[in-house]
């Protein structure tokens, strides 16, 4: 039985008294979109911290696109899910290929190029759209959906395979030599050793850059630009283009988009926390 001490009681509220307001400050935005999604149109914005008359009309609008601003809404849903789920596969593949090369393999020169595509995160992402805007009209990839999906490999690519890299130093040396020994080529020590145990920081960086697809906004909006090909983030802010801007539906629509990322999440929470996390320690 666990021992209860003064020490223990103090360092618990304290924690409680951090916890407690980051936790209820964190809520707050949630809890407005609820209050917004729920509320009609002409309550939406009275100030009131419950409507007198909830209602699920707003979900209505935007599940059946009665509303101009959501005339694309499944199709820029599904462009969303596409782009976010192509640019976690790419980046899976050439993270994990790229960290076996340096950490197993001992590629020469791999802990450099690691370290300088690392380095390119001294640069804000939003210093780099102007170029990347560039780069991808000179190839022709200008308003397709590919500019995005490689901007965003692109970006996700250099903390991945770090990532992927430490965990697989954790990895004994021995099992790839007993492999060898056995006969096992690289190909095959890849599949059958590395990945196998490599799952929980495969499944973690592949979450993360599916999630860094799913809400990038600025991208998005520089290298898209057909309503039928844009994602449904960057949709989301053509609502404040009008005066009268129809903020029920707005939230309605923020609200439903937030649900496949935190369904992800915390479905693979533990991947996330032991993947992210592997390798920081050296034992």
């Amino acid at each position: 039985m666990k021992r209860i001490t003064l020490k223990s009681v103090v360092t618990e509220a304290k924690l409680l008294l951090i916890g407690i307001p980051l936790l209820i400050w964190t809520l707050i935005p949630i809890y407005h979109m609820v209050l917004f999604s729920i509320s009609p149109r002409d309550t939406a914005t009275s100030g009131k911290l419950w409507p007198d008359h909830p209602t699920l009309q707003n979900f209505d609008f935007v599940f059946y696109q009665k509303h101009f601003y959501l005339d694309y809404f499944w199709i820029q849903m599904g462009n969303s899910l596409l782009i976010a789920t192509s640019v976690g596969a790419l980046t899976l593949m050439i993270s994990t290929c790229a960290a076996f090369a340096i950490s197993r393999l001992k590629v020469p020169g791999g802990r450099t190029v690691m370290n300088l595509a690392l380095f390119t995160y001294f640069i804000p992402a939003a210093f780099l759209a102007v170029p990347m805007y560039k780069t991808m009209g000179v190839y022709g990839l200008l308003n397709t959906q590919w500019a995005l999906i490689l901007a965003m490999v692109t970006i996700a690519s250099p903390y991945c395979i770090w990532v992927l890299k430490q965990a697989s130093d954790k990895l004994p040396y021995e099992l790839d030599e007993a492999a060898r020994m056995d006969g096992a080529s690289p190909m095959q020590l890849f599949r059958l050793v590395y990945l196998p145990l490599m799952v929980p920081s495969l499944v973690a960086v592949g979450t993360y850059a599916l999630l860094l697809a799913w809400n990038e906004y600025l991208y998005a909006f520089l290298l898209l630009s057909n309503d039928k090909d844009v994602t449904l983030s960057v949709a989301l802010g053509n609502f404040l283009s009008a005066d009268d801007s129809p903020w029920e539906l707005l939230m309605t629509t923020g609200l439903i988009y937030a649900l496949p990322p935190a369904a992800i999440y915390y479905t693979f929470k533990r991947y996330m926390v032991s993947g992210l996390t592997a390798g920081a320690v050296k034992s």
